[in-house]
């Protein structure tokens, strides 16, 4: 469960980042300050945040092949990120994550912290990069 709650976090501060000009251990660190977590799991929550913020062009470019009919900016902040995170987790991480594990990690983001329709949008995007 610690793992969920880490990528939570690092959604949490990947939203944050992308609505406001903070630095990422600044984004983390306000996130953190309302959490309770493990120190290895607050590592795992950095590698995340950063990782992901690392590979912003390439990731965002992938995301931009593969919606249809949706710009990237004219996604909801919460599914571009859920996706963001879940690209860096399958194809940048240095432990990389099965694509189906993280597909399914992302989809539960989606409903938690998502639209109704959060969880379907997706997982149709993750799924066709699968594919």
């Amino acid at each position: 469960m610690s793992r969920r709650q880490a990528r939570e976090i690092a959604l949490q501060s990947l939203f944050q980042l992308d609505f406001n000009e903070c630095e990422v251990d600044s984004a983390i660190e306000n996130v953190l300050s309302h959490k309770k977590l493990h120190e290895a799991d607050c590592g795992f929550v950095r590698i995340l945040v950063s990782g992901t913020r690392e590979n912003l062009e390439s990731i965002d470019k992938m995301i931009a092949e593969k919606s249809k009919d949706w710009k990237i900016e004219r996604m909801s902040g919460i599914d571009r990120n859920i996706v963001r995170l879940a690209i860096f987790e399958m194809k940048f991480s240095s432990d990389k994550l099965v694509p189906n594990i993280a597909i399914n990690e992302a989809v539960e983001l989606a409903k938690k912290f998502g639209t109704d329709d959060s969880a379907r949008f997706v997982n149709g995007i993750l799924g066709s990069m699968i594919k």
